[in-house]
């Protein structure tokens, strides 16, 4: 099997995703069709080409919607794409995923000892058994389709029995899956046993699935990659199980800070719409957390609004703007300083004011921040003190406002 040296998100939305208890919190449920074709087509425009889907066992409308996401695939771009069934190690799902239109399988199965006792119920010998047995039947009968097999829970599998496990499926495997199922692993461990699975399986391509639990997940990614591992999940938002995995988006704006040829493997700019398209499908924000957010671009604090205003580059070290954030906030509140209040109502609200004056009413504002609330925006309570110090306005041409300048010396 060929290696491939190129570092390849695999998105796994449509499959881990919808396994997110965020669809239960915005009582979302399940995303509809339109929905996920939707998203589809925001990966694709980014530059995605693996997709990872449930295997069609799960239920009959999850198999339709499989095959209509691969039909639309097609139709959006000419660009070969990897549409990849999430399988358990049986015929049946490997059977049931390839109806659909799947052009590849991932095969998992747990080996780890509570697995066996478990889940599997199955033994170590029985385990390696039957994934021998299927993946030698499924490379007989597709001898040029992507397979990648994992052994679900790898860190908690002691590494002899996932080496007795993979000694067996190695000759059948593009891939050989790593996934931190429970989000066990620290970057030390994940550096160690991909070190130790490169050096036993030299032609197959690894691949790592890590999820959050300990708020882990990225560090683990760039511990992996570091290490050799060229395959990566991720899903919009970092969607999965519990506590979700990498974001597409955050695992991108990372890697593209070591590895430049990310830049021109992927659409970069696409990134932060596609967050807000999930947002605007779940009705809720792009997650504080996310790194590429307009959240990453608000300040609040009157020390860094006076820094921002004069030199933006102070308090963002990276450069949003490649992937989509266009513009930040400086938001009015109990934090600010005189020196946003004096811009805001300067170069916002149009007041004639003096930095005298500002200052005289940020003392005011920040005493009545208690004011602030549901009912009261800060902006109005702001307006309100401008007005009672008898400030009055100026006309503003309609086109001075898009020529503003955010440097107030």
């Amino acid at each position: 099997m060929q290696t491939d040296q190129r570092i390849v998100i695999v998105d796994t939305t449509f499959r881990d995703g919808q396994q997110s208890p965020l669809l239960f919190d915005t009582e979302k449920y399940r995303f509809s069709l339109e929905e996920k074709k939707q998203l589809l087509a925001g990966l694709i425009e980014l530059g995605v080409t693996h997709f990872e889907f449930f295997s069609p066992v799960v239920g009959e409308a999850e198999a339709e919607d499989v095959r209509e996401l691969i039909a639309y695939a097609k139709e959006l771009t000419p660009k070969p794409l990897h549409f990849l069934g999430h399988c358990r190690t049986n015929l049946l799902d490997v059977e049931k995923a390839l109806e659909v239109g799947c052009n590849g399988l991932n095969l998992y199965l747990g080996v780890s000892p509570l697995a066996q006792r478990h889940n599997a119920q199955k033994s170590l010998d029985e385990a390696v058994a039957l994934a021998e047995g299927v993946l030698r039947e499924v490379r007989a009968a597709y001898p040029q389709m992507y397979l990648r097999f994992s052994a679900e829970d790898a860190f908690r599998t002691p590494l002899a029995d996932l080496f007795q496990l993979y000694d067996v499926v190695y000759p059948y495997v593009n891939t050989l899956g790593l996934p931190d199922t429970v989000g066990i692993a620290e970057p030390e461990d994940v550096a160690q046993v991909v070190s130790a699975l490169r050096e036993r399986y030299p032609r197959a391509a690894l691949e790592g699935h890590f999820h959050n639990d300990r708020g882990l997940a990225l560090a683990n990614v760039l511990a992996a990659v570091r290490a050799g591992v060229r395959y990566i999940d991720a899903s919009i938002w970092g969607l999965a199980e519990r506590s979700g995995i990498p974001s597409v988006t955050g695992v991108l704006f990372n890697l593209s800070k070591r590895y430049p040829e990310i830049k021109e493997e992927y659409n970069l700019s696409q990134c932060y719409p596609l967050n807000v398209l999930m947002a605007s499908i779940l009705g809720t924000l792009v997650p504080y957390t996310e790194p590429v957010s307009l959240t990453n671009r608000t300040h609040t604090a009157g020390v860094h609004q006076k820094a921002v205003l004069n030199e933006k580059k102070v308090y963002e070290a990276h450069n949003l703007h490649d992937f989509g954030v266009d513009k930040n906030q400086l938001l009015l509140g109990p934090l600010s300083g005189w020196n946003l209040i004096y811009y805001y109502l300067k170069e916002v609200e149009a007041f004639e004011i003096t930095k005298e004056q500002a200052k005289r009413i940020a003392q005011e504002f920040k005493s009545r921040t208690g004011e602030i609330g549901r009912r009261k925006k800060p902006e109005e309570l702001l307006r309100e003190i401008a007005l009672a110090h008898g400030l009055s306005r100026h006309p503003i041409p309609e086109e001075v406002p898009t020529a503003r300048l955010e440097n107030l010396d």
